[in-house]
């Protein structure tokens, strides 16, 4: 079964995302015949629709933290899982604050939207959730929403987090172990330094550490689209030693590629074999 990593957005940061100078599409992620979509900001519904996403097939929607650039467009997208509630499908998995708001913010999830799924479910961080064979762990994070949290997709075959917006802490590290495919929320390019967003400084700290297959920058802010985010991801690779690429809107990336379960048994394999020269 097909599984991919789609970019409907990349943009970080309120310039960027009020201009749209990238797009707030949120990730599509397939695994195994399951989809998944993570945070839905505006204009979600029109990159799903230009990129050929059937939110109808969606196994779940996930929502890291309630700012709107990651947000948005989330009622929108159930009611067209759900044909506006008239075929009830699919799990919300979000943060409190999106689903209950708190003394700031108000609930972003309308009534009418909670009952477009078949389920919500309100994940404490190291809490996992499973759906088949697959686990999605929630992740701590350090934002402005002090209750976002970030995800980790545990699979039979490769491991994939996702972030969210946070600023970098000692336990992130903890967090990402393990990872086959390191998608970052890097706003600020070297040097721009911020308390609740990641940096490029910070993504070389994290990747040198966790050291993934793969890492991918996205979430571009202002000053970063101003150096090039290419680039930016260029110099974190040659401070870490690690693949490390920067998100292009529209981009399919296959996680088996990046896979170090799947390596590491094709080079048992190649390790079993006895070849004898004549």
């Amino acid at each position: 079964m097909e599984n991919n990593i789609l970019f409907l957005g990349t943009a970080g940061d309120e310039v960027v995302a009020s201009k749209q100078i990238r797009s707030t599409g949120g990730i599509v992620i397939n695994i195994g015949g399951y989809q998944f979509m993570l945070d839905p900001g505006p204009g979600t519904l029109s990159q799903a629709a230009k990129y050929n996403v059937n939110l109808r097939e969606n196994t779940a929607v996930l929502v890291s933290h309630a700012h709107i650039n990651h947000c948005n467009d989330v009622n929108a997208v159930l009611a067209a899982m759900s044909h506006n509630k008239l075929d009830i499908k699919g799990v919300l998995i979000a943060n409190d604050t999106f689903v209950n708001g708190d003394e700031t913010t108000k609930p972003y999830l309308t009534n009418f939207h909670k009952n477009c799924v078949e389920r919500i479910i309100i994940p404490a961080p190291d809490q996992k959730i499973g759906i088949e064979d697959i686990e999605i762990k929630a992740l701590k994070t350090k934002h402005t929403d002090k209750k976002a949290i970030g995800f980790k997709f545990i699979t039979p075959k490769f491991n994939i987090v996702y972030s969210s917006d946070t600023g970098y802490n000692a336990e992130l590290i903890k967090e990402y172990a393990g990872t086959d495919i390191l998608i970052l929320n890097v706003v600020e390019p070297f040097d721009k330094k911020q308390e609740f967003n990641l940096n490029s400084d910070d993504a070389v700290n994290i990747i040198q550490r966790v050291k993934p297959q793969l890492a991918i920058i996205t979430h571009f802010g202002k000053d970063m689209i101003e150096v090039n985010p290419v680039y930016q991801a260029r110099e974190i690779s040659k401070a870490t030693g690690v693949n490390v690429m920067a998100a292009e809107e529209g981009e399919v990336i296959d996680p088996l590629e990046h896979a170090s379960k799947i390596r590491q048994k094709k080079l048992e394999s190649f390790e079993s074999l006895d070849v004898k020269k004549e």
